[in-house]
């Protein structure tokens, strides 16, 4: 594990913004449809909220979550092993989160599997950016 002192910042912030790339094509033309539909979204809806908010919020806790991983992947390096934390992280651990909390709020399966496997690419991808990132 990295003392927080140590951590690679400049990698930890690229790996945030992997996020924003996964996620225009995510929830852009692969999942747009289907998850407007499961969530009552739409692009008017969408564009009355506070942009700054939703994709500052949205940077930060990419942030938070790459932070949580590079402390993770500590001095084990490599875009494997970066790749493995990632996507181990985010389906043991944010995926069945999120599923546990779908469950209670009696949400749509197919809106848990586009949300949740997001969720794994996004980590899967952080970790693969922050293990590749020379330190």
């Amino acid at each position: 594990m990295h003392h927080i002192a140590t951590l690679n910042w400049f990698g930890i912030l690229v790996a945030a913004l992997s996020g924003f790339v996964i996620g225009s094509i995510w929830y852009g033309p692969l999942f747009q449809k289907p998850w407007m539909q499961l969530t009552g979204m739409s692009k008017e809806k969408g564009a009355e909220a506070s942009m700054a908010l939703t994709f500052g919020g949205a940077y930060v806790l990419n942030a938070l979550g790459a932070t949580g991983l590079a402390i993770l992947l500590g001095d084990h390096g490599g875009w494997g092993t970066g790749l493995h934390t990632g996507a181990f992280t985010g389906f043991f651990f944010i995926a069945t989160a999120l599923g546990v909390i779908y469950l209670f709020e009696q949400r749509p399966f197919k809106l848990w599997c586009i949300n949740a496997a997001y969720q794994v690419v996004n980590f899967a991808a952080m970790g693969t950016i922050l293990g590749a990132w020379p330190r």
